[in-house]
């Protein structure tokens, strides 16, 4: 069975691992109703997207007439003004045909000049406020990626009361002892306010570099299922976190198989011996 959490402050008791629907920017229709049957299989019930996931949100739409009630859905716009962001969230609201989102977030929001715009008057704040008021979001989240996100994240919960943050979390990410300090700083803010975290980037071995690209995941990923069980164990191991699954849709049914077999009774340090034989290099520097 896939372990749930509550998701933060929102009411919603989501499944740990949250579909990452960067895995449907490039595939068909067909390709993506069989991932939809195999998170309905797996009994999935969050799915994260984003304005800028290519075709995705076309490919969940008309998953949304007959399964809108079965997900906590979340999106996400990369617009910096309130003007940008209100028109993004209205085309995603008719990309994914629906009347409203769960969570709609500031997507990778990890640039001085774009956070200042952003935050700042007339910027893409003021629109997911708006949003949030006229029932077309119901909550409101920020996302970033890299060493620096954590800084952000921080300055971001300041400026406003976010409900989810979203950042990477993985064994090689903290072994970083600056990015560590600063997520267990975090997460003890987003305890303290119960907001939702969810982490990304688990599975990475590390940058392409030279190696042919098998994947749609913009870094070279696990494939080895001993391994991805190893990795999510380690995740899921952390009380209070969400695992976004990997922009593939082949890498998605070996994640969602390492969830549901999770033990929960574990922890971090019952799969270190597994990690420690695994060469990873760290994704961002």
């Amino acid at each position: 069975m896939i372990p749930k959490l509550a998701f933060g402050r929102t009411g919603h008791i989501s499944t740990r691992a949250i579909f990452g629907s960067a895995a449907l920017a490039g595939v068909t229709q067909a390709q993506a109703d069989q991932t939809l049957e195999l998170l309905l299989e797996f009994g999935i019930n969050h799915i994260d997207t984003a304005a800028s996931y290519g075709d995705a949100e076309l490919r969940i739409g008309p998953w949304m007439a007959q399964h809108r009630q079965d997900f906590f859905l979340a999106s996400k716009s990369d617009k910096r003004t309130y003007a940008g962001a209100k028109e993004e969230l209205h085309r995603s609201l008719e990309r994914l045909q629906v009347d409203y989102i769960d969570l709609w977030q500031m997507h990778y929001l990890i640039e001085e000049e774009d956070w200042q715009t952003a935050m700042g008057p007339g910027g893409a704040l003021e629109a997911f406020i708006e949003a949030k008021e006229q029932g077309l979001a119901r909550f409101l989240g920020v996302t970033g990626h890299e060493l620096r996100v954590i800084d952000f994240h921080l300055r971001s919960l300041e400026r406003y009361d976010f409900d989810s943050v979203l950042l990477p979390y993985s064994p090689v990410m903290m072994d970083n002892p600056v990015y560590a300090d600063g997520f267990e700083n975090l997460m003890s803010i987003c305890q303290e306010r119960n907001v939702a975290v969810q982490t990304i980037k688990s599975i990475s071995r590390g940058p392409w570099k030279d190696k042919e690209q098998k994947y749609a995941t913009w870094y070279e990923p696990f494939e080895d299922q001993a391994q991805i069980d190893a990795i999510v164990g380690w995740v899921l191991s952390r009380r209070g976190v969400f695992l976004n699954t990997a922009g593939d849709i082949h890498l998605l049914p070996k994640v969602l198989d390492a969830v549901q077999r999770f033990d929960e009774a574990a922890t971090q340090a019952d799969f270190q011996q597994i990690l420690s034989q695994m060469e990873v290099d760290p994704l961002f520097t």
